[in-house]
Parts: C-alpha cells; structure tokens; sequence
C-alpha cells in the first residue's frame, strides 16, 4: 500500500493576519490566499531558490521579502527565516501605500 504524506512546509505566522489583510483588500483575497497557499507548501531552503520561483520577489534587508501581488498593484512585506521553516506576515497594502513606509520597520497593526 502506497502513502502519500501531505504536511505543510513553512509556517506562515499568523493566518489571521492574512485573512484580516483579506478582508481589508478584497478585490486582493483571492491573489493573497493563491500566495499563501504556494508558499505554505513550498520547500524553498535559501532566497536564492525562491527568487527563482518568485522573480519579482525582493530581499530588503533583516530577512524581509517583498512580494509583488496582482501584477504589481499589491506589495506583501513578510520575514522568511529559511532554517526554520518560518513565514511572518509583517504588511500588505497598495503599491502607493508601499512608497510610504519604511520596509525595514513595519510591522503589522490590527485595526
């Protein structure tokens, strides 16, 4: 008998604040819950492997990666700790809101 495992690779930390950034943005949802789903059973071990999949993707500094979502129009801030597996949702918001923050810093903050 043959068995085929399926488990989750990363952990994105928290679901919640992807559904509340859904929920805020939901003409995004759909294209951020794609995202989510790519990532959580990605097997990705250094940014190098995920820029291959993700050529927009962009590594700012302090283990953030800046994901373009919807063609552009949508930027996602999260800290990808590779030797642990780890995802953190750190902002998401438009592309216009992006130019205004400071990437290194942000942090989410429920409304």
């Amino acid at each position: 008998m043959n068995f085929i495992l399926s488990f989750d690779v990363f952990n994105i930390i928290t679901r919640k604040t992807l559904l509340e950034y859904a929920i805020r943005y939901p003409q995004a949802a759909s294209a951020l819950f794609e995202w989510y789903h790519e990532i959580l059973r990605s097997d990705f071990r250094s940014f190098n492997e995920l820029k291959a999949a993700y050529g927009n993707a962009s590594l700012v500094g302090d283990d953030r990666i800046v994901f373009n979502i919807m063609g552009n129009h949508y930027r996602l801030v999260v800290r990808f700790v590779f030797d642990y597996r780890v995802v953190q949702i750190k902002w998401f918001g438009t592309h216009k809101d992006y130019d205004k923050i400071d990437v290194i810093t942000v942090a989410y903050k429920k409304r």
